[in-house]
């Protein structure tokens, strides 16, 4: 039998009020890739997590976590089944120390020597953070709170991480570093849904990917064969060749 996807959107449509704003999406997402959704501003790509997550209801269509419906769900029933985001810009807590933001995305857990041992492992990912646990998360950089963003969403252990414009604000270096980090933190299991407009970058880490226009998908491929196709180059890669990829890629 086919594995069950983790992730899976048949059909879906989404409306705010009367107006329609995603039509028809087809998306899956299996156990252990990294699959980015690409776009265009205003094309509902922040919409397509709002709909995962349950802030925006469907009309139409179904989405199915590990084979069960979660359309209808309260969000945080949908992140008690262990879907978690890293929201656009980043949406720390200022005024928390860096600890306490940490902390906070274990709120649901209650299995405290598994939370010590992820947060271990998140401080052994994200060194910076370990160095500033007792400062305020406002006074870190801009590339700091996007660490610390992922991993307070990486202390609820999730089963799929979602991720909206981790780009978004950064400097062309920092951008390259997040990217790493994110390609390391699926290396090591994470399954990971991302939105992007930087599609160079996200494809150059992604098994597949999708592309969505007017909140309807377009293309949808392999990460390899997006960076190659005449469209992509046209619309999102300024007319370049890409089929390389830095950090060898996947």
């Amino acid at each position: 039998m086919p594995e069950i996807p983790l992730l899976e959107l048949e059909q879906v449509d989404t409306y705010y009020g009367s107006i329609q704003v995603l039509y028809g999406l087809d998306i899956t997402i299996n156990k252990g890739e990294l699959v980015c959704l690409l776009g265009g501003n205003a094309s509902g790509k922040s919409t397509t997590l709002k709909t995962i997550l349950g802030r925006c209801r469907i009309k139409r269509g179904s989405i199915r976590l590990n084979g069960e419906r979660i359309d209808g769900c309260r969000t945080k029933d949908i992140i008690a089944r262990g879907v978690s985001v890293v929201p656009e810009n980043r949406r720390i807590f200022p005024r928390m120390t860096v600890l306490e933001n940490l902390e906070m995305g274990a709120y649901l857990r209650r299995d405290a020597a598994d939370i010590r041992r992820d947060l271990e492992r998140v401080l052994t990912l994200f060194p910076r953070l370990a160095e500033r646990l007792n400062q305020q998360g406002i006074t870190l950089s801009g590339g700091e709170q996007q660490m610390l963003a992922m991993g307070r969403a990486m202390m609820s252990r999730p089963g799929i991480l979602l991720m909206d414009e981790p780009s978004m604000g950064l400097s062309p270096m920092l951008v390259d570093q997040q990217f790493e980090l994110i390609q390391e933190i699926n290396n090591h299991g994470t399954t990971i849904f991302m939105v992007e407009q930087n599609a160079g970058v996200a494809l150059s880490i992604a098994d597949r990917g999708y592309v969505l226009q007017t909140g309807s998908i377009v293309l949808a491929d392999t990460a390899e064969n997006l960076l190659c196709d005449p469209m992509m180059q046209e619309a999102y890669l300024g007319g370049d060749t890409v089929c390389e990829t830095p950090w060898g890629g996947k």
